[in-house]
C-alpha cells in the first residue's frame, strides 16, 4: 500500500520534520518553502528553485512532489513556462504552482502520476474597480496544465491533490454565483476522467457548529482555518483529491482534521491510501 499526504504547509519549516514523522512514503506539498538542511538530507524532491511566479509577488514557496521512503522508484517531470516547453513537455501556466512525477510501486509494479496543485488567489483587473478575490481561475489554468499526462479515455493512472482555494458543494454565504463558478472545476475535472474522491465525512469530522453558509446535506470536512479561527473551530474545505477511475474505486482520503492531530499549518493533512491492486502491464 503506499501512503500518501497532501498538505500545505503554508510556509511553515517545522512543517516539514512533521511530514518526516508522518510514516507516509510520498507527500504532495504546496507552500512549501526550502526544506531545512537536516530534513532535505532525509528527503529527495525534484531541483525546482523554491519560487512561485507569477505578477512581480514574492512566493518563496512551491507545490511539489517529495519522496519520504528512500525504496521507492520516482520518476520528477521538469515544469517548463509555457514559453520554454517543447511539445510534449510539462508546461506550467505559473510556475510553482504544480508539481507532478511518477511513482513505481515496489511491490506490484504499478505506475502512478502524482500531482500537487496549488491554486493561487488573484484580483480583478483595475478598470473593474473590483476588490474581489478569486481562485478558481487558478484551478482552471492547472487542469489544463495537467492535462498533458491524459493520453487516452481510460486507462491512465493519476491522483491529483493539493489547496484550490475554492468550496465545494456552494458558494460563500450561500451565493449560487460563485457555487456555479466552483463546480466547472469539479465538472472539468471530471470530464477529463479525474474523479473527485474525497476528503468527505466521515473520514475526517465535520463543522461543529454547523457553518450556515454549508448545506444541511454537505458532507465536506474543514481542511483549513483561518488567522481568527483555530483547528478546533474551523469551518470550510480547501483541500481535495481527484483520482484516475482505476484509482478511485481503491483509493482511501482521510481529512486528518482533528485539533489533536492538525499540525503546525493553518491546513490539515490529507492522508491518502493507495492499496495495492496486483501486478499490472503499465
Amino acid at each position: 500500500m503506499l501512503k500518501i499526504i497532501s498538505w500545505n504547509l503554508n510556509q511553515q519549516p517545522r512543517a516539514w520534520a512533521a511530514l518526516l514523522e508522518s510514516g507516509a512514503d510520498l507527500a504532495l506539498v504546496q507552500e512549501a518553502c526550502t526544506p531545512p538542511a537536516e530534513i532535505a538530507n532525509c528527503i529527495t524532491v525534484d531541483l525546482t528553485p523554491w519560487h512561485t511566479a507569477g505578477a512581480g509577488m514574492m512566493r518563496p514557496w512551491r507545490a511539489a512532489v517529495v519522496r519520504l521512503n528512500s525504496n521507492l522508484e520516482v520518476q520528477w517531470y521538469e515544469a517548463k513556462s509555457i514559453t520554454e516547453a517543447a511539445p510534449r513537455e510539462l508546461a506550467v501556466s505559473r510556475l510553482g504552482t504544480l508539481g507532478a512525477a511518477e511513482v513505481l510501486d515496489p511491490v506490484t509494479g504499478e505506475k502512478l502520476v502524482l500531482i500537487s496543485m496549488y491554486s493561487c488567489w488573484e484580483r480583478p483587473h483595475n478598470s473593474t474597480g473590483s476588490e474581489w478575490i478569486y481562485a478558481d481561475a487558478s484551478a482552471h489554468r492547472l487542469i489544463s496544465d495537467l492535462s498533458v499526462f491524459i493520453g487516452q479515455q481510460r486507462g491512465h493512472r493519476i491522483i491529483a491533490a493539493g489547496d484550490l482555494n475554492i468550496l465545494y458543494g456552494y458558494g460563500e454565504y450561500g451565493s449560487p454565483y460563485w457555487a456555479q463558478r466552483y463546480r466547472s472545476v469539479f465538472d472539468r475535472m471530471a470530464a477529463l476522467g479525474l474523479e473527485f474522491v474525497g476528503p468527505q465525512a466521515p473520514n475526517g469530522q465535520q463543522a461543529d457548529p454547523w457553518p450556515k453558509e454549508l448545506p444541511r446535506d454537505s458532507e465536506n470536512v474543514p481542511t483549513f482555518h483561518t488567522n481568527r479561527q483555530t483547528p478546533a473551530t474551523s469551518t470550510r474545505q480547501l483541500d481535495f483529491v481527484f483520482a484516475s477511475s482505476d484509482v478511485a474505486r481503491r483509493v482511501v482520503v482521510r481529512a486528518l482534521n482533528d485539533p489533536s492531530q492538525w499540525g503546525p499549518s493553518d491546513h490539515c493533512r490529507i492522508a491518502i491510501e493507495v492499496p495495492d491492486s496486483g501486478p499490472t502491464s503499465t
